[in-house]
Protein backbone atom coordinates (compact mmCIF):
# COMPACT_ATOMS: atom_id res chain seq x y z
CA UNK A 1 0.00 0.00 0.00
CA UNK A 2 1.40 3.38 -0.96
CA UNK A 3 2.17 6.14 1.52
CA UNK A 4 -0.85 8.12 0.23
CA UNK A 5 -3.19 5.23 1.01
CA UNK A 6 -1.60 4.74 4.42
CA UNK A 7 -2.17 8.43 5.20
CA UNK A 8 -5.83 8.24 4.13
CA UNK A 9 -6.29 5.06 6.16
CA UNK A 10 -4.88 6.71 9.28
CA UNK A 11 -7.04 9.80 8.75
CA UNK A 12 -10.14 7.62 8.43
CA UNK A 13 -9.25 5.65 11.56
CA UNK A 14 -8.63 8.81 13.58
CA UNK A 15 -11.83 10.47 12.32
CA UNK A 16 -14.11 7.53 13.17
CA UNK A 17 -12.47 6.99 16.56
CA UNK A 18 -12.94 10.69 17.33
CA UNK A 19 -16.69 10.70 16.62
CA UNK A 20 -17.37 7.27 18.12
CA UNK A 21 -18.83 8.86 21.28
CA UNK A 22 -21.38 10.67 19.11
CA UNK A 23 -22.29 7.40 17.38
CA UNK A 24 -22.75 5.75 20.77
CA UNK A 25 -24.90 8.64 22.02
CA UNK A 26 -27.12 8.71 18.92
CA UNK A 27 -27.00 4.97 18.18
CA UNK A 28 -30.76 4.44 18.37
CA UNK A 29 -31.59 7.25 15.95
CA UNK A 30 -28.72 6.40 13.60
CA UNK A 31 -29.69 2.75 13.38
CA UNK A 32 -33.34 3.67 12.71
CA UNK A 33 -32.14 6.01 9.95
CA UNK A 34 -29.91 3.39 8.31
CA UNK A 35 -32.29 0.45 8.84
CA UNK A 36 -33.89 0.51 5.35
CA UNK A 37 -30.45 0.08 3.78
CA UNK A 38 -29.48 -2.65 6.24
CA UNK A 39 -32.78 -4.43 5.67
CA UNK A 40 -32.22 -4.46 1.91
CA UNK A 41 -28.68 -5.80 2.35
CA UNK A 42 -30.09 -8.59 4.50
CA UNK A 43 -32.91 -9.25 2.02
CA UNK A 44 -30.56 -9.78 -0.91
CA UNK A 45 -27.98 -11.75 1.08
CA UNK A 46 -30.61 -14.06 2.65
CA UNK A 47 -28.37 -15.20 5.53
CA UNK A 48 -29.50 -18.40 7.22
CA UNK A 49 -28.50 -21.59 9.00
CA UNK A 50 -24.79 -22.13 9.44
CA UNK A 51 -23.63 -19.24 7.24
CA UNK A 52 -20.31 -17.65 8.18
CA UNK A 53 -20.74 -13.92 7.54
CA UNK A 54 -18.32 -10.99 7.49
CA UNK A 55 -19.60 -7.47 8.23
CA UNK A 56 -17.08 -4.86 7.02
CA UNK A 57 -17.06 -1.21 8.16
CA UNK A 58 -19.69 -2.27 10.68
CA UNK A 59 -19.32 0.76 12.95
CA UNK A 60 -21.47 0.11 16.01
CA UNK A 61 -22.42 -3.34 14.72
CA UNK A 62 -25.10 -3.23 12.05
CA UNK A 63 -26.24 -4.98 9.98
CA UNK A 64 -23.95 -7.72 11.34
CA UNK A 65 -25.66 -8.05 14.72
CA UNK A 66 -29.10 -8.43 13.15
CA UNK A 67 -27.71 -11.01 10.71
CA UNK A 68 -26.29 -12.97 13.67
CA UNK A 69 -29.78 -13.28 15.19
CA UNK A 70 -31.00 -14.91 11.95
CA UNK A 71 -28.45 -17.73 11.97
CA UNK A 72 -28.68 -21.16 13.57
CA UNK A 73 -25.18 -22.52 13.96
CA UNK A 74 -23.61 -19.74 11.92
CA UNK A 75 -21.41 -16.85 13.01
CA UNK A 76 -20.79 -13.21 12.14
CA UNK A 77 -17.41 -11.45 12.24
CA UNK A 78 -18.09 -7.75 12.87
CA UNK A 79 -15.14 -5.62 11.75
CA UNK A 80 -14.18 -1.96 11.52
CA UNK A 81 -10.98 0.08 11.18
CA UNK A 82 -11.75 2.12 14.33
CA UNK A 83 -11.24 0.27 17.60
CA UNK A 84 -13.59 2.62 19.47
CA UNK A 85 -16.43 1.73 17.09
CA UNK A 86 -15.65 -1.97 17.42
CA UNK A 87 -15.85 -1.64 21.21
CA UNK A 88 -19.35 -0.13 20.90
CA UNK A 89 -20.35 -3.01 18.59
CA UNK A 90 -19.07 -5.46 21.21
CA UNK A 91 -21.10 -3.71 23.92
CA UNK A 92 -24.21 -3.77 21.71
CA UNK A 93 -23.80 -7.50 21.08
CA UNK A 94 -23.46 -8.18 24.82
CA UNK A 95 -26.43 -5.96 25.69
CA UNK A 96 -28.61 -7.82 23.17
CA UNK A 97 -27.32 -11.22 24.28
CA UNK A 98 -25.95 -12.10 20.84
CA UNK A 99 -23.33 -14.81 21.32
CA UNK A 100 -22.46 -15.88 17.75
CA UNK A 101 -20.47 -12.72 17.00
CA UNK A 102 -16.78 -11.95 17.04
CA UNK A 103 -15.65 -8.32 16.88
CA UNK A 104 -12.32 -7.50 15.21
CA UNK A 105 -10.48 -4.26 14.50
CA UNK A 106 -8.98 -4.57 11.02
CA UNK A 107 -8.54 -2.79 7.70
CA UNK A 108 -10.45 -3.85 4.60
CA UNK A 109 -7.36 -3.92 2.38
CA UNK A 110 -5.66 -6.43 4.69
CA UNK A 111 -8.40 -8.73 5.96
CA UNK A 112 -7.01 -11.21 8.54
CA UNK A 113 -8.88 -14.17 7.08
CA UNK A 114 -7.98 -17.10 4.85
CA UNK A 115 -9.16 -17.42 1.27
CA UNK A 116 -12.68 -18.84 0.75
CA UNK A 117 -13.78 -18.33 4.38
CA UNK A 118 -17.19 -16.61 4.19
CA UNK A 119 -20.59 -17.46 2.78
CA UNK A 120 -21.61 -13.79 2.71
CA UNK A 121 -20.23 -10.28 3.24
CA UNK A 122 -22.18 -7.16 4.24
CA UNK A 123 -20.72 -3.66 3.98
CA UNK A 124 -23.09 -0.81 4.76
CA UNK A 125 -21.66 2.59 3.72
CA UNK A 126 -18.02 1.60 3.77
CA UNK A 127 -16.79 1.77 0.19
CA UNK A 128 -16.86 5.58 -0.09
CA UNK A 129 -14.31 5.81 2.71
CA UNK A 130 -11.89 3.05 1.67
CA UNK A 131 -8.47 4.38 0.57
CA UNK A 132 -8.23 1.83 -2.27
CA UNK A 133 -11.67 0.62 -3.33
CA UNK A 134 -10.30 -1.78 -5.95
CA UNK A 135 -8.10 -3.50 -3.38
CA UNK A 136 -11.02 -3.61 -0.93
CA UNK A 137 -13.24 -5.34 -3.49
CA UNK A 138 -10.51 -7.84 -4.34
CA UNK A 139 -9.98 -8.64 -0.66
CA UNK A 140 -13.71 -9.26 -0.25
CA UNK A 141 -13.65 -11.54 -3.27
CA UNK A 142 -10.62 -13.39 -1.87
CA UNK A 143 -12.22 -14.24 1.47
CA UNK A 144 -15.60 -15.22 -0.03
CA UNK A 145 -16.27 -18.87 -0.77
CA UNK A 146 -16.99 -19.76 -4.41
CA UNK A 147 -20.62 -18.79 -4.98
CA UNK A 148 -20.53 -16.52 -1.92
CA UNK A 149 -22.69 -13.39 -1.78
CA UNK A 150 -21.72 -9.78 -1.11
CA UNK A 151 -23.97 -6.75 -0.59
CA UNK A 152 -22.95 -3.16 0.01
CA UNK A 153 -24.61 0.25 0.17
CA UNK A 154 -23.36 3.65 -1.01
CA UNK A 155 -25.04 7.06 -0.98
CA UNK A 156 -26.75 8.28 -4.12
CA UNK A 157 -26.16 11.80 -5.56
CA UNK A 158 -26.24 14.90 -3.29
CA UNK A 159 -29.55 16.07 -4.81
CA UNK A 160 -31.25 13.03 -3.27
CA UNK A 161 -29.59 13.36 0.15
CA UNK A 162 -30.79 16.55 1.81
CA UNK A 163 -29.75 15.07 5.16
CA UNK A 164 -26.15 15.79 4.10
CA UNK A 165 -26.50 18.81 1.83
CA UNK A 166 -28.67 20.84 4.24
CA UNK A 167 -25.71 21.34 6.55
CA UNK A 168 -22.73 20.89 4.21
CA UNK A 169 -24.18 23.47 1.80
CA UNK A 170 -24.34 26.08 4.56
CA UNK A 171 -20.82 25.18 5.71
CA UNK A 172 -19.53 25.55 2.13
CA UNK A 173 -21.08 29.02 1.83
CA UNK A 174 -19.42 30.26 5.02
CA UNK A 175 -16.09 28.47 5.12
CA UNK A 176 -13.37 28.31 2.49
CA UNK A 177 -13.16 24.54 2.11
CA UNK A 178 -10.07 22.96 0.50
CA UNK A 179 -10.71 21.50 -2.94
CA UNK A 180 -11.31 17.75 -2.64
CA UNK A 181 -8.46 15.54 -3.79
CA UNK A 182 -9.65 13.44 -6.77
CA UNK A 183 -10.48 9.93 -5.60
CA UNK A 184 -10.22 10.80 -1.91
CA UNK A 185 -12.81 9.37 0.49
CA UNK A 186 -16.07 11.35 0.53
CA UNK A 187 -19.80 10.80 1.02
CA UNK A 188 -20.68 10.84 -2.67
CA UNK A 189 -17.58 9.25 -4.13
CA UNK A 190 -19.55 6.20 -5.37
CA UNK A 191 -22.77 8.02 -6.27
CA UNK A 192 -22.59 7.84 -10.07
CA UNK A 193 -25.17 5.43 -11.46
CA UNK A 194 -23.50 2.08 -12.15
CA UNK A 195 -20.19 3.09 -10.58
CA UNK A 196 -20.15 0.33 -7.98
CA UNK A 197 -21.37 -2.34 -10.39
CA UNK A 198 -18.51 -1.53 -12.73
CA UNK A 199 -15.96 -1.55 -9.90
CA UNK A 200 -17.15 -4.95 -8.65
CA UNK A 201 -17.28 -6.42 -12.14
CA UNK A 202 -13.71 -5.28 -12.77
CA UNK A 203 -12.65 -6.89 -9.47
CA UNK A 204 -14.03 -10.29 -10.50
CA UNK A 205 -17.56 -10.34 -9.08
CA UNK A 206 -20.51 -11.56 -11.17
CA UNK A 207 -24.36 -11.60 -11.11
CA UNK A 208 -24.35 -7.96 -10.01
CA UNK A 209 -27.57 -6.03 -9.38
CA UNK A 210 -28.45 -2.59 -7.97
CA UNK A 211 -31.47 -1.41 -5.98
CA UNK A 212 -32.35 2.16 -5.00
CA UNK A 213 -33.58 2.64 -1.43
CA UNK A 214 -35.15 5.74 0.13
CA UNK A 215 -34.87 6.64 3.79
CA UNK A 216 -35.77 9.34 6.30
CA UNK A 217 -33.69 10.83 9.11
CA UNK A 218 -36.15 11.50 11.93
CA UNK A 219 -34.58 14.32 13.94
CA UNK A 220 -37.71 15.60 15.64
CA UNK A 221 -36.91 19.21 14.73
CA UNK A 222 -34.27 21.44 13.16
CA UNK A 223 -32.36 21.79 16.43
CA UNK A 224 -32.24 18.01 16.72
CA UNK A 225 -30.89 17.77 13.18
CA UNK A 226 -28.13 20.29 13.95
CA UNK A 227 -27.06 18.48 17.13
CA UNK A 228 -27.13 15.06 15.48
CA UNK A 229 -25.05 16.09 12.46
CA UNK A 230 -22.48 17.85 14.64
CA UNK A 231 -21.83 14.71 16.66
CA UNK A 232 -22.23 11.92 14.07
CA UNK A 233 -21.13 13.29 10.67
CA UNK A 234 -17.32 13.31 10.46
CA UNK A 235 -17.01 15.95 7.68
CA UNK A 236 -19.35 18.28 9.58
CA UNK A 237 -17.49 17.90 12.87
CA UNK A 238 -14.14 18.40 11.14
CA UNK A 239 -15.25 21.56 9.33
CA UNK A 240 -16.93 23.19 12.32
CA UNK A 241 -14.05 22.43 14.69
CA UNK A 242 -11.95 25.04 12.89
CA UNK A 243 -14.34 28.03 12.90
CA UNK A 244 -14.86 30.75 15.47
CA UNK A 245 -18.11 30.89 17.49
CA UNK A 246 -19.62 33.75 15.44
CA UNK A 247 -19.25 31.88 12.14
CA UNK A 248 -20.55 28.66 13.69
CA UNK A 249 -23.59 30.53 15.03
CA UNK A 250 -24.25 31.99 11.57
CA UNK A 251 -24.00 28.53 9.97
CA UNK A 252 -26.35 27.09 12.58
CA UNK A 253 -28.93 29.81 11.94
CA UNK A 254 -28.81 29.15 8.19
CA UNK A 255 -29.12 25.38 8.69
CA UNK A 256 -32.12 25.80 11.03
CA UNK A 257 -33.78 28.12 8.50
CA UNK A 258 -33.10 25.71 5.64
CA UNK A 259 -34.61 22.77 7.51
CA UNK A 260 -37.64 24.78 8.70
CA UNK A 261 -38.32 26.00 5.16
CA UNK A 262 -38.30 22.48 3.73
CA UNK A 263 -40.22 20.92 6.61
CA UNK A 264 -42.55 23.70 7.83
CA UNK A 265 -44.80 21.37 9.81
CA UNK A 266 -42.13 20.99 12.49
CA UNK A 267 -41.70 17.22 12.13
CA UNK A 268 -38.26 16.87 10.61
CA UNK A 269 -37.96 13.72 8.49
CA UNK A 270 -34.96 14.50 6.27
CA UNK A 271 -34.66 12.70 2.93
CA UNK A 272 -31.94 10.20 2.07
CA UNK A 273 -31.29 7.87 -0.86
CA UNK A 274 -28.81 5.06 -1.44
CA UNK A 275 -27.87 2.24 -3.78
CA UNK A 276 -27.68 -1.34 -2.55
CA UNK A 277 -25.36 -3.41 -4.76
CA UNK A 278 -25.44 -7.21 -4.69
CA UNK A 279 -22.78 -9.44 -6.24
CA UNK A 280 -21.50 -13.01 -6.16
CA UNK A 281 -18.13 -14.72 -6.40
Amino acid sequence: MTTQFELIRQQQKDSWNKISSGWKKWDGMTMDFLKPMGDEIIRVLQPSGGDIVLDIAAGTGEPGLTIATMLSGGKVYVTDIAENMVEIARENAMRRGIKNVETITCEVSELPFADNTFDAISCRFGFMFFPDMDLAAKEMLRVLKPGGRMATSVWNVPEKNFWVTAIMGCIGKNIQMPAPVPGAPSMFRCAANGYMSELLLKSGFKNISETEIYGKLDCGNAEGYWNFMNEVAGPVAAALSKVDPEVKAKIKAEVIQSIDQKYPEGSTMVDSNAFIIYAEK
